[in-house]
């Protein structure tokens, strides 16, 4: 983590570990530094932890544009290089539909209705989340 990250006022968004997952919680807009910050942080949590998998939740995002559609793309690059695979999570359908019109494809990543979705696509929901999956909630 840079400096950035412990100075006062500073804004960072959380990456937590689940098991051997990251999940990162997107709320409102990503800015530049912000955005590469996440980029570094994601990275290093998926070196130091040595996470297989990262789940990013975009629940919180109202407006997908060729900026973040980048971001989000080269995080997956930057964790598919680092042995870990991505999933976003929470994706609205007006997200969808801009992602769509902006002709943004988002290589590498993978798409999941929810956070628990996402972490049955990399199978880890009973290591991941606490007290076990649900066999009633499918």
């Amino acid at each position: 983590m840079n400096d950035d990250f412990l100075q006062p006022g500073a804004v960072s968004v959380p990456v937590l570990r689940l098991g051997d997952v990251l999940l990162v919680t997107l709320q409102g807009d990503l800015y530049d530094g912000m955005a590469a910050r996440l980029q570094q942080d994601i990275a290093q949590a998926i070196v130091d932890s040595r996470v297989t998998g990262v789940v990013i939740d975009i629940s919180g995002v109202e407006i997908v544009d060729s900026f973040l559609g980048r971001v989000l793309a080269e995080i997956a690059e930057h964790a598919r290089l680092l042995a870990a695979r991505t999933v976003v999570a929470g994706m609205r359908p007006a997200v969808a539909l801009t992602l769509v019109e902006l002709g943004l494809t988002l290589p590498g990543l993978r798409t999941a209705l929810n956070t628990e979705a996402a972490l049955e696509q990399l199978g880890r929901v009973d290591a991941a989340l606490p007290g076990g999956a649900h066999g009633d909630a499918r």
